[in-house]
């Protein structure tokens, strides 16, 4: 009887260990793509001031037709891959899609920011100026983001590494680590995107 009792605890004890490993597992998981509801929130934001931004533009920008339409491909290319992005953060290949349509997105951003230089009356603009402040603080927020979303999912993959915890995380819904949101351009890390008009 006593060693059916030593038994019948260690089994309760092993099923409460398992217990909160799969609790912490989900745990970090939910928290990683609640990171990530915080990017999306933001990237919608700014890819809702970009049209903004090149309708203010568009008139003062007659002969610039073709690099008004490369920025709003580009910011339409990042909605579409963002919106697969956020019903699953942390997959590798949605995560790389996304960087990639952020790196080109960053770029005609650039090309746009250039040739505004040339049109003295929309670096004056207040609308335009509004729009540009509005655009910078979103780019701020978007590192933020960016930084919590990587933080978490750094905790993730690492509880999901360890031992024991890596000898039960395929059989309890969680067979890969969680991607992050990485820079292609190395300098971008470094340096947030800055519009100057």
């Amino acid at each position: 009887m006593a060693t059916f009792l030593i038994v019948l605890a260690l089994l309760v004890a092993m099923a409460l260990y398992f217990i909160g490993i799969f609790n912490q597992l989900v745990k970090l998981k939910n928290r990683y793509q609640n990171a990530f509801a915080q990017i999306d929130v933001q990237l919608k934001r700014r890819y809702d001031l970009i049209p903004n931004l090149i309708a203010v533009a568009k008139q003062a920008m007659q002969h610039e037709r073709e690099t008004l339409t490369e920025v709003i491909a580009a910011r339409n290319q990042a909605h579409a891959i963002l919106d697969k992005a956020a019903r699953q953060p942390g997959d590798a290949d949605i995560m790389r899609s996304l960087q990639n349509a952020e790196t080109q997105l960053q770029s005609a951003l650039g090309s746009f920011n250039l040739l505004v230089e040339a049109y003295p009356d929309l670096k004056t603009n207040q609308t335009m100026l509004e729009l540009n402040e509005e655009l910078s603080s979103t780019e701020n927020r978007i590192a933020f983001a960016r930084q919590a979303f990587n933080d978490a999912v750094m905790f993730y993959n690492q509880y999901r590494q360890s031992f024991p915890p890596v000898l039960v995380a395929a059989s309890f819904g969680h067979p890969v680590d969680a991607a992050l949101l990485e820079f292609v351009d190395k300098a971008q890390i470094e340096q947030v995107p800055q519009v100057h008009f």
